[in-house]
């Protein structure tokens, strides 16, 4: 297989490669990924028996390899993930969200969004968390609902198996041993795990796998991929399925502000996000939802 020089790369086939990308996730590939591409796609050009990445940009030209396109997505996409990712954030959820969210919920109905969640790991802890504290959400409703634009992501998460590499990344021991089981050499999470989950493929800029309000929207280390204007776009679709009671957790490197009147700091979690009210005139305010 021929190897072009980076600089090649990025002035002759990265153009093609990157408009893919933004044309599929929005997604803006900046020059420090540019670097990196030609290791992500060595396993495509081999699948796809193709020489070099001039040849895989020359077939991508022609738009005749759908199944090509998704691969060279998919190994693009920055799939980083791990248990329990900032463990302040899961103990704020732990020990304050979930609480005040169970306080004034009557209907004893609980709803989340991990949006852009990669290979489930989010999910999963939020999932462990719960049934740890399975006494106190006794007799209600929990939907977990996650959501990701790369297949081969959301694929990896429904199955449930991670490396143990992957599990040493912030599970806690006690928790491996009593949420997973051995699989080969990996680990696969219980089944009672997996059924709380709804691991979905969606695209944030044309999401059809959202339905109604949630109490828990997280959308963490979504945004710093995006430009500006479709920052706006994924705040105001998270806008339209929350209340406002609703918590927005975002990437630690991540704001609201600029970003549109969508979201404004919660004024009880630091660090989280409320939804905003428009009043005639394009006035602000906040509103309490009535259970």
């Amino acid at each position: 297989m021929k190897t072009a020089q980076p600089a090649a790369i990025f002035e002759g086939a990265a153009r093609v490669l990157a408009a893919l990308l933004e044309a599929r996730t929005g997604q803006a590939l900046s020059e420090g990924r540019a670097w990196r591409m030609e290791t992500a796609l060595r396993p495509v050009l081999r699948q796809h028996k193709l020489a070099d990445m001039d040849e895989l940009a020359g077939r991508l030209t022609r738009k005749s390899d759908p199944r090509l396109e998704e691969d060279v997505v998919n190994a693009l996409l920055n799939n980083e993930s791990s248990f329990f990712r900032d463990l302040q954030i899961f103990d704020m959820i732990h020990r304050q969200i979930l609480p005040t969210i169970q306080a004034e919920r009557t209907d004893k109905t609980l709803r989340i969004w991990s949006a852009g969640c990669s290979t489930g790991q989010e999910a999963y802890s939020l999932a462990i968390r719960l049934r740890n504290d399975a006494a106190r959400w006794s007799g209600w409703r929990i939907e977990i609902m996650a959501s990701d634009i790369s297949t081969a992501a959301i694929d990896q998460a429904r199955s449930g198996i991670f490396s143990q590499m992957d599990v040493q990344r912030g599970l806690a021991v006690g928790d491996l041993i009593k949420w997973f089981e051995p699989h080969g050499e990996d680990w696969r999470a219980s089944a009672e795990l997996r059924r709380m989950i709804d691991f979905r493929h969606d695209n944030l800029f044309d999401a059809k796998v959202p339905s109604g309000e949630y109490d828990l929207l997280l959308c963490r280390n979504v945004l710093l991929y995006f430009s500006p204007e479709r920052r706006q776009s994924v705040l105001r679709l998270l806008g339209r399925h929350s209340h406002d009671r609703s918590v927005l957790l975002l990437g630690a490197g991540e704001t609201v502000i600029g970003q549109g009147d969508d979201f404004t700091a919660h004024p009880e979690f630091r660090g989280a996000y409320a939804r905003q009210a428009q009043l005639p005139g394009g006035a602000i305010r906040r509103t309490r939802r009535v259970s």
